[in-house]
């Protein structure tokens, strides 16, 4: 289903999706083909992996901040039932 997402986001009909394929089949061959898939994958997983570290540190670098924000809104809450 992504996949079909990704050619609706390039906004590419059938035909071009098949004639992209035959030419990549005429420059690689049958036996390039699993290659370059291979190549593929790996690239966007160390992508994702590289994204949620990146995310990952964000939130750890963020941590305490948002724990002091919660700590003053329940202080304020507090505040606002005793009234």
């Amino acid at each position: 289903m992504t996949n079909a997402l990704h050619i609706l986001f390039l906004n590419l009909g059938g035909g071009e999706v098949v004639m992209i394929l035959f030419v990549i089949l005429l420059l690689f061959g049958g036996k390039g083909i699993p290659n370059i898939a291979k190549a593929l994958g790996k690239g966007i997983r160390e992508f994702k992996d590289a994204s949620e570290g990146i995310k990952r540190d964000i939130q750890e670098s963020t941590g305490g901040i948002t724990n002091q924000v919660h700590e003053q809104i329940q202080e304020i809450k507090k505040e606002i039932e005793d009234k």
